[in-house]
């Protein structure tokens, strides 16, 4: 690589977390994971620290609280689970297609996500802020757009950034028929989804090391507990419509 092509910054620093909302328990083949595989991989060579969990390997209860056993829930495991997120500049869900949306994981997923949207930083923002998400889609039937916008609406909605063209994914034909790492598919040579899938893990980066050398997000008219103590940054609630 000569200097000309060297990326425009270190991402050695970063940290990353893929968690794969696919059905199947491990060890069973996650075509979903094969595709995170390959955005993991261009991230580990840039020297990111990436971690991946396979949500359905672990016990974790449904609802929109931190811990779910002070909700009723005699076990739940999300509380294991939170640190990776609380560590990472960088999150990365992955997702099948089931009758054309998100898996039921990933819903769950975004349901504990919210859970913490009460949580702030140090700055007293919301405790996402300044951490940048991406979503990464396979299946047999339409719906990789659909599921990378609601996804992707979520999470910036809870605080994360989201930088351009965040989303890659794979499709096979419609219907019955070899999905992404089956012998025939096409899927890990095809061209529209590598080249998606590396614009998405470069933009994540490029995203991911601009927030961390500014600082994060500035906390100046979104700090949740000065609002309630008053403060309004220039907003004038009863402006004079001329």
């Amino acid at each position: 690589m000569t200097d000309a092509d060297a990326p425009p910054a270190r991402y050695d620093d970063l940290r990353a977390l893929f968690i794969n909302c696919t059905l199947k328990r491990s060890p069973e083949l996650s075509h979903t994971e094969g595709l995170m595989r390959r955005s993991m991989a261009l991230m580990q060579t840039q020297g990111v620290d990436v971690d991946l969990v396979r949500l359905v390997d672990h016990q974790v209860a449904p609802g929109v609280y931190p811990d779910m056993r002070e909700h009723g829930w005699e076990v739940d495991e999300w509380p294991e689970l939170w640190p990776l997120v609380a560590q990472a500049d960088i999150v990365v869900l992955g997702t099948p297609l089931w009758l054309g949306d998100v898996s039921s994981q990933l819903r769950l997923l975004i349901e504990r996500l919210y859970g913490h949207s009460g949580d702030t930083n140090d700055k007293g923002q919301y405790v996402f802020y300044g951490k940048v998400g991406g979503v990464i889609v396979t299946g047999n039937e339409d719906g990789v757009k659909h599921a990378a916008m609601s996804t992707l609406y979520s999470l910036q909605h809870i605080g994360f950034t989201i930088p351009p063209a965040a989303d890659a994914g794979w499709i096979g034909e419609v219907g019955p028929g070899p999905s992404y790492l089956d012998e025939g598919s096409g899927g890990p040579e095809n061209d529209f989804t590598n080249r998606n899938t590396t614009f998405m893990t470069w933009n994540l980066l490029h995203q991911a090391r601009a927030l961390d050398d500014a600082g994060g997000i500035p906390a100046f008219g979104n700090v949740r507990s000065q609002w309630n103590d008053g403060e309004r940054w220039g907003y004038d609630a009863n402006p004079e419509y001329r």
